[in-house]
């Protein structure tokens, strides 16, 4: 259905990653600034700071990270750069006629501060226990801290989700929802259609931070909020009067105003490079030289990269872009895989209900048109280690577990799937019509009896590599090596 390995060299736009975004962020803000600033203002008033586009004012060092372990509790930095769709869709600057660059970069600084707050403030729920935070742990990289397959939200804590919480960081890069997407002349081959890629959700369904953190809040599973008891929140906080200072003093006396405010403020705050895309993991310090892999890693990346073994960078893109940009792990690319059935979902003790994905229920505007059912977003494999539940159910609750359901699905399915009668009845998530829509590029190639793509020692070799990608990795001599390059300044 997708994943080719054609998509590992034509798959850059799909993994538009920190040099795109710069771009992006660049082309967005160009005429906002124009407008905001007649007068002109320098590039280093805008910029307030080193690595900052001359002629635009953003800036364009976006890996000053720490780590992401430790970077939710400080202080943020500024200005801060925000996705140029987020700028120019949400009006994240009320009024940039009048305002001078400073005073843009100035209220995108507030709003992310806000964003901030609200993304811990457990207030904004219908419980008032449930959080951003409660199921996006900055310790976990913005993914669960627990692990539940779904996680318990609603008005009493006790309502089961559908789905697993997915990580919130690297979703930078991910393209707006396509039906069919093909790559630009100067980034790939437009001729190839690489079918359903993109949006942020597990079906795709919205494209846009900000309207992503609606979901949550509004859902009756999970936040179960409201514009009105957000607004009450909002205004008895502590941040309130800065909430009205950043979007003006009667901010409060439209909760529907309000609540779009929250929304906005959410999605700057998801856009801060250093917590969100920091891409400080080992294997970043050994793409840039700065560190060497193990044994065990650089076989495990062989592996994930070989189109006879693994497979994995098909969809999960390994190499860096055209441009030198590092890899985002995703082609954010939705598809199908049979992923087993969660039976300890409370939603799937009707045998009638199944989650479609794209084609539903969640997302409804692709309902009835099958070569939509069943296919997910393919997530970011950065920080994977984190998790401790794994795809669009929260079936696995290891990687060890993952990598052999991707090795064996078809070599060995009883593993994996029911057998009722010494019949083993493959595909039990996904009703038989759709079946047509099921990946089978390798390792989805074989059938019972083969040999399994990989054995016991590749699949831990598999997963050592995969431990690499997680954020806050410091090479041994960095910080020496720094001092001394600042010392001979």
């Amino acid at each position: 259905m997708r994943c080719g390995l054609a998509g590992v060299g034509a798959a850059v736009r799909r993994r538009a990653v920190v040099t795109a975004l710069v771009g992006l962020a660049a082309a967005g803000l160009a005429t906002a600034l124009a407008a905001c600033d007649g007068r002109g203002a320098s590039a280093a008033q805008a910029g307030e700071g080193t690595g900052t586009n001359a002629s635009t004012g953003v800036r364009a060092n976006v890996t000053t990270s720490n780590g992401g372990q430790a970077a939710a509790a400080a202080p943020l930095a500024a200005p801060v750069k925000v996705a140029a769709q987020d700028l120019a869709a949400h009006d994240l600057v009320a009024n940039p006629a009048g305002q001078t660059r400073a005073e843009v970069y100035e209220s995108v600084r507030q709003m992310t501060a806000l964003g901030k707050q609200l993304f811990f403030d457990p207030t904004l729920s219908g419980s008032g226990k449930l959080a951003c935070a409660s199921c996006h742990s900055p310790e976990h990289g913005f993914a669960p801290a627990n692990a539940r397959s779904v996680q318990l939200g609603g008005s009493d804590m006790q309502r089961a989700g559908l789905r697993a919480a997915p990580t919130l960081k690297y979703l930078q890069s991910v393209p707006a929802f396509a039906e069919h997407y093909h790559e630009s002349d100067d980034e790939g081959d437009e001729s190839i259609d690489a079918g359903p890629t993109g949006g942020l959700t597990w079906d795709g369904r919205v494209d846009r931070g900000s309207a992503q953190a609606r979901i949550p809040l509004l859902s009756p599973f999970e936040m179960g909020s409201s514009a009105a008891r957000v607004t009450a929140a909002v205004k008895a906080a502590p941040y309130a009067d800065a909430f009205r200072a950043t979007f003006g003093a009667h901010i409060f006396d439209d909760e529907d105003a309000t609540f779009k405010a929250v929304l906005q403020a959410l999605g700057t705050f998801e856009q801060t490079p250093e917590l969100f895309y920091p891409y400080t993991s080992k294997y970043d310090a050994y793409l840039a030289g700065h560190a060497q892999l193990t044994a065990a890693e650089r076989h495990g990346l062989e592996l994930f990269n070989d189109e006879r073994k693994g497979n994995c960078a098909s969809c999960h893109i390994s190499q860096r872009t055209r441009d030198g940009a590092p890899p985002q792990f995703s082609d954010f690319g939705l598809i199908a895989i049979g992923v087993p059935r969660n039976r300890a979902l409370p939603a799937n003790r009707d045998p009638r209900f199944y989650d479609l994905g794209a084609c539903g229920p969640e997302r409804t505007d692709l309902k009835g048109r099958d070569e939509f059912c069943g296919i997910f977003r393919t997530p970011t494999l950065r920080n994977v280690a984190l998790k401790q539940s794994f795809f669009h159910n929260g079936i696995y609750h290891s990687l060890e577990e993952v990598v052999r359901f991707y090795a064996e699905r078809d070599t060995h399915p009883e593993k994996f799937y029911p057998v009722v009668g010494g019949k083993v009845r493959k595909f039990d998530d996904l009703p038989r019509r759709y079946w047509a829509n099921l990946n089978t590029e390798p390792p989805f190639d074989r059938k019972p009896g083969d040999k399994p793509a990989l054995d016991e020692a590749e699949t831990a070799d598999v997963v050592a590599f995969l431990k690499t990608l997680t954020d806050g990795y410091q090479p041994v001599g960095k910080t020496v090596a720094l001092a001394t390059t600042g010392a001979a300044r």
